[in-house]
């Protein structure tokens, strides 16, 4: 397992350097000046020369590639152009804001997603196979950002339950578990768990019924098994595929959704990536990206040691 583990992370680095070369030419290749969002309409020559180089924009790309992965080695990637604060502070708090959010999508995304599936695939083509996938296809077919807006409709103005924006009653700042800040996160957490729910109940589903109609089912039900211990079986053999899917969902979930953190006005990493676009912020928008990125690939490695836990075949592979 540890030499297994160990060719992973190797595998992990030209991923990593790859991410981090993408993420500076992405910001780099658009067009227009990055600077106009705090040049002043009327700002001489020699200001915009001085404050060009003083984020380093004068020098040759590589030359600039390489100064800002050093520094970002180091924890360094620089200062917010729009507002100057250190970057790594703005991403993080939003990142933290963003987990908060994946995690309880997570819970109920998957929950329902995990049930769903596997009484659907146990119950296959019957009406409970028919409503259980009706609601995975509504899933994936819904547009969240419109949920969102229904959701807010429903439980923050008609009916005056929930409120419609924001991450608590003093900002994202002083966030605390309980009801107060709690009631913030239910429509957006709701809202995001929406499609990951589609998509996992689809696959148990689909695990279910195929392990279910293999001849070792068949097999142990021949020898007395009860239906639990036939469900352990299905739900081993399944367990490596659903994992990895749930993995690549809750990727999506912590990399953020700007429709939906825009919708309920929530202070995340997709909040912020929307506002580092509009405001043209690239030191912003190169952190903000660059962390999302390395958090996706740490969070595949972390599926594929499990699933190796899980199944030693794709270890032996």
């Amino acid at each position: 397992m540890l030499a297994y583990t160990a060719r992973r992370i190797v595998y992990v680095v030209p991923i990593v350097i790859s991410v981090a070369l993408v993420c500076f030419l992405l910001v780099h290749i658009t067009p227009g000046d990055p600077l106009v969002a705090v040049l002043p309409a009327d700002a001489s020559q020699e200001l915009a020369a001085q404050l060009r180089a003083a984020y380093g924009f004068d020098r040759p790309l590589p030359v600039q590639f390489g100064l800002w992965l050093l520094r970002a080695l180091h924890g360094d990637l620089g200062n917010s152009i729009a507002t100057g604060r250190p970057v790594l502070a703005e991403v993080m708090r939003a990142v933290g804001n963003t987990v908060t959010l994946a995690i309880a999508a997570a819970i109920i995304g998957f929950t329902m997603g995990i049930l769903l599936g596997l009484i659907a695939g146990y119950f296959r083509e019957t009406w409970i196979d028919k409503v259980a996938t009706s609601f995975a296809i509504a899933g994936v077919s819904v547009p969240h950002y419109w949920l969102g807006m229904v959701l807010v409709i429903i439980f923050s103005v008609q009916l005056n339950w929930l409120p419609a924006v924001g991450a608590g009653p003093n900002g994202s700042n002083s966030w605390a578990w309980d009801w107060a800040h709690l009631k913030y996160l239910v429509l957006p957490a709701i809202t995001t768990s929406v499609i990951p729910m589609g998509i996992v109940t689809r696959t148990v589903r689909a695990l279910t019924g195929d392990i279910l109609s293999q001849d070792f089912v068949e097999a142990l039900r021949a020898k007395g098994l009860h239906e639990t211990g036939v469900f352990r079986h299905v739900i081993k053999n399944a367990a490596p595929t659903a994992l990895a899917v749930m993995g690549l969902q809750l990727g999506y979930m912590l990399g953020g959704s700007i429709l939906i953190e825009t919708v309920f006005s929530w202070p995340g990493s997709g909040f912020l990536l929307n506002s580092a676009i509009f405001q043209r912020d690239l030191p912003l928008l190169q952190g903000t990206i660059l962390i999302l990125a390395l958090f996706f690939v740490f969070l595949n490695l972390l599926v594929d040691i499990a699933q190796a836990a899980i199944d030693p075949r794709i270890k032996r592979g």
